[in-house]
C-alpha cells in the first residue's frame, strides 16, 4: 500500500469485511440462493456468518433479506405493476405468501397500501 492509497475501513470484530457483506446482501437480493448457501460463499459456516452478519446490520440475515424485499415491493407498487408480479419479482413463491408477508409487516395488504399512496 502506498501512502495516501485509500484503504477499505477495517472492520468491525466479529463483523463481515465490507467486500463479504456487500457480496452478501447483493446475493440475497439477487439470488434464491439460501442463507446456507450464501455463508458458504462467503467462506463462512451458517451460523457464523448470521452472527458476523448480524453485528453489520443489527438484523438477522432473513430479517434483513425479507425487509430488503417488503423495500422493493413498496418502490413496485407505487407503478402499475400487478401484484402478482410484484410478488414473483421480490422473491415470493406466490400472491398469497407475499399478501400474508406484507400485511404483517406493513400492516396492511399490498392493494389497500397501493390505494393509500396513490391518494395521500
Amino acid at each position: 500500500m502506498h501512502p495516501g492509497t485509500p484503504q477499505e475501513p477495517l472492520p468491525t470484530p466479529g463483523a463481515l469485511t465490507p467486500g463479504r457483506l456487500r457480496q452478501a446482501k447483493e446475493l440475497m437480493l439477487r439470488s434464491s440462493l439460501s442463507i446456507i448457501e450464501i455463508a458458504a460463499v462467503c467462506n463462512l459456516t451458517r451460523s457464523h456468518f448470521s452472527r458476523a452478519f448480524k453485528v453489520n446490520t443489527g438484523l438477522s440475515p432473513q430479517a434483513w433479506r425479507l425487509l430488503a424485499r417488503m423495500e422493493k415491493a413498496k418502490r413496485l407498487l407505487v407503478t402499475e405493476a400487478p401484484i402478482t408480479h410484484v410478488s414473483l419479482e421480490c422473491g415470493f413463491c406466490d400472491q398469497a405468501h407475499f399478501t400474508r408477508a406484507f400485511s404483517r409487516l406493513v400492516g396492511q395488504p399490498p392493494k389497500a397500501w397501493r390505494q393509500a399512496q396513490a391518494h395521500p
